[in-house]
């Protein structure tokens, strides 16, 4: 009986290991480091950028042809843009600036008189031809606006007229004459006389850049003291 202690001890020592774990079989739980999530560049919601519509320059402008009143009292009239022209080069001849000689050179007899002289725009510009017509409403003569006080303006800037030399020039397939030889002298207002018949009528010529948008091109005139008036080409 003297093992009986050493056996008892072992036997005590054993069940103790066996409830602690020691002598578990079973792998220990290993701890996952978390992987980060990678969003593809796909699958990412970019928001749609918001565009501003372009601010309109002259939101009230008016249509060609549309007249407007100016004046007062017993001196009132009607004024309206009512045609343009784009060209990119034009010719002209004049009798006060070109001599018979010349002129005899540029034509055959009985032959239509072709312009001569080239007038050419700065490089990228173009040569626009807007048509003015004023007309006398009341009973009395109207003091017109004279060629000054109309200006066009494209792309926010403004572009004031090109005289012809003479109130005599012709250009090839143009009608009429500058608008201020029918009213006054070298761009100075003048009357015009009550009446259809009486109107003035005729072309300025504005040099500006291309391209050319009748619908963002616009002629602004001061037609007195009090009236302005905006009209869009387009």
């Amino acid at each position: 009986m003297k093992y009986l202690p050493t056996i008892i001890f072992f036997g005590v020592l054993c069940v103790v290991l066996l409830f602690s774990g020691c002598t578990s079989t079973s792998p220990a739980v290993q701890t996952q480091t978390p992987v980060p999530v990678v969003t593809s560049a796909a699958t990412l919601s970019t928001p749609t950028p918001t565009l501003s519509p372009a601010p309109v320059l002259f939101p009230g402008a008016l249509a060609m042809n549309e007249y407007v009143p100016f004046g007062s009292g017993d001196e009132q009239g009607n004024a309206t843009i009512y045609r343009y022209e784009v060209k990119p080069y034009y010719n002209w001849t004049s009798p006060t600036w070109n001599s018979p000689a010349e002129q005899a050179a540029a034509s055959r007899p009985f032959e239509m008189q072709r312009g001569y002289n080239l007038e050419k725009p700065q490089a990228g510009n173009t040569f626009l031809f807007v048509y003015i017509r004023v007309l006398g409403t009341s009973s009395k003569s109207v003091y017109a606006p004279s060629a000054k006080q109309f200006v066009v303006v494209k792309d926010g800037k403004e572009y004031n007229y090109s005289s012809v030399m003479s109130s005599d020039v012709s250009i090839d397939n143009i009608t009429g004459i500058q608008y201020d030889y029918l009213i006054g002298k070298g761009g100075t207002g003048g009357y015009v006389l009550p009446g259809e018949s009486n109107k003035a009528e005729g072309y300025l010529i504005y040099e500006i850049p291309t391209p050319f948008s009748p619908n963002t091109t616009f002629v602004a005139g001061n037609l007195d003291f009090q009236t302005r008036a905006v009209w869009r080409l387009g």
